[in-house]
């Protein structure tokens, strides 16, 4: 008997047999689908995350003043904590960098704010941000309806503003909010855009619950305690980086009045920083993840080889016959080793569609990322299941191939 033929062997074997293989490959998909299932995730979640922070450029960078973030530590002791940066120390900043670099300047007004139109109320859960005619553009927000601020708005500080699209369809009903007026901070602004939907990225609001308002306007606020102005700083060249941001250091210096030999008053983070520590954060859940996938597929083979073991019980008369008329311990393995492997190919089939739909599904419910087909983890996840095939298979193949044909002939 020539492999095609033990082949086809293996195969009616299998269809003969339909009901029991069924369960067993269900219980390789199980296996594979959180596998694949876990790995499609974190990648979809990875994606997700490259796609929020490539969009803010990875020629960026951002100045906040040290110890506004109240992560600053020196040798595990909370540092200084400098003075904010002023709104004249930031104006000051943007005419020195000039054509060097595009400079946004912006301001958080406000946080947990209440929003009103008329007797409809948002959730405590707006926040309100001050920017400059630049700070759309470098934050990388699209005015979808209406239009952006105009100069003499920006320059006069009026009371207008640009909402979130969540922001708009709660106060609004999903109707165009341009040309309406919503009141907060004890103070009345008229609406004259409307931000593109950004999604649920990380669960946080994204965009959706944000409001802009000029800059000019958010500084003449009344307020408890001084804004603190954060800069942004975009170069056109991403070659020319490190050596825009050494010049910005040497600019914020002056324009802090930082004396000589003493630490910056001030912290220039790229855009790019988080990323790469939030890609750190992934791989490690994708090993996490892959090890947990390991073991529940490790618990498939286990049961995959005791029923090929219970099969080879239950065939004891049939391989006798099979070695009676001549086949031999090699086409005996064989056979059974194909067996495995089919069923262990049909359960990963299985479990790699399930997986891959499964791991979209819940990055989805964590992030906006789309749908990802990780067609590495498609083909680990097929080439294990041959090995997990290969190996669950080969010794109630063996077994099979060893037993004695005159006393399987006898086998009740």
């Amino acid at each position: 008997m020539n492999l095609i033929e033990n082949i086809k062997e293996g195969l009616r074997s299998i269809q003969s047999n339909l009901l029991r293989t069924i369960l067993t490959a269900l219980i390789v998909s199980i296996g594979i689908m959180s596998l694949v299932g876990i790995l499609t995730a974190v990648d979809s979640i990875k994606y997700s995350i490259d796609q929020t922070f490539s969009s803010l450029g990875a020629n960026s960078y951002d100045i906040v003043s040290k110890g506004y973030t109240n992560r600053y530590s020196e040798n595990g002791r909370q540092g200084r904590i400098y003075p904010p940066i002023t709104y004249l120390q930031a104006r000051q900043y943007k005419e020195l960098t000039g054509d060097n670099g595009r400079v946004s300047l912006s301001a958080f007004i406000s946080g947990a704010t209440i929003v009103k139109n008329g007797n409809v109320k948002t959730n405590p859960n707006i926040n309100v941000q001050a920017g400059d005619e630049n700070y759309l553009l470098n934050e990388n927000y699209n005015v979808e309806v209406g239009r952006p601020f105009s100069n003499s708005e920006l320059e006069n500080g009026a009371n207008v503003a640009i909402v979130g699209n969540e922001i708009s369809e709660k106060l609004f009903k999903g109707k165009s909010p341009v040309g309406h007026s919503i009141f907060m901070l004890g103070r009345r602004f008229k609406v004259v855009g409307q931000l593109e939907k950004s999604g649920n990225n990380m669960g946080g609001g994204g965009a959706d619950r944000l409001i802009i308002i000029p800059l000019v306007t958010g500084n003449q606020m009344p307020r408890q305690k001084a804004l603190t102005y954060e800069i942004k700083t975009v170069v056109l060249s991403k070659e020319s980086l490190f050596y825009a941001m050494a010049e910005s250091t040497g600019i914020m210096r002056k324009v802090r009045r930082d004396p000589l030999g003493q630490e910056d008053s001030f912290e220039i983070n790229r855009s790019d920083s988080m990323l790469k520590s939030m890609n750190e954060i992934t791989g490690y859940l994708k090993v996490g993840g892959g090890l947990v996938g390991f073991i529940t597929l490790l618990g498939a083979s286990i049961g995959l080889m005791n029923i090929m073991m219970v099969s080879v019980t239950e065939r004891t008369r049939e391989i006798g016959v099979r070695k009676a008329l001549g086949a031999t311990a090699k086409q005996i393995r064989q056979q059974f080793l194909i067996e495995a492997i089919v069923i262990c190919f049909l359960g990963g089939i299985a479990g790699v569609l399930f997986g891959v739909l499964m791991g979209n599904a819940v990055a989805s419910l964590i992030g906006n990322g789309g749908f990802i087909v990780p067609w590495l983890w498609v083909f680990v996840g097929l080439m294990v299941c041959v090995g997990v095939g290969l190996i669950s298979g080969y010794y109630p193949a063996f077994r099979a191939s060893k037993l004695d044909p005159i006393e399987s002939l006898r086998y009740e």
